[in-house]
């Protein structure tokens, strides 16, 4: 190996570690304030009133679907 390719590879190692050490630090002084709780809780419920609206939207096109999948099935055995 030249030494010109190993003194890039010694530098892209020093750059990767300088980078990994600054984003996961060994201890983090963080603080939820207690509005975060309740953020987390809105979209909780966010999350179950829109899923619950998706399925209002398409109960009747399952519904159908399973339907008319089952009435064929009895239809063949008959």
């Amino acid at each position: 190996m030249s030494t010109r390719h190993i003194f890039r590879h010694s530098i892209t190692l020093i750059v990767l570690f300088a980078f990994l050490y600054l984003v996961f630090p060994r201890e983090a002084c963080a603080y939820l304030d207690p509005g975060t709780g309740s953020y987390i809780f809105q979209l909780a419920i966010a999350v179950l009133v829109g899923g619950f609206f998706v399925i209002k939207l398409y109960w009747r096109k399952v519904r159908t679907f399973f339907g008319n999948l089952f009435s064929r099935r009895q239809r063949d055995d008959d």
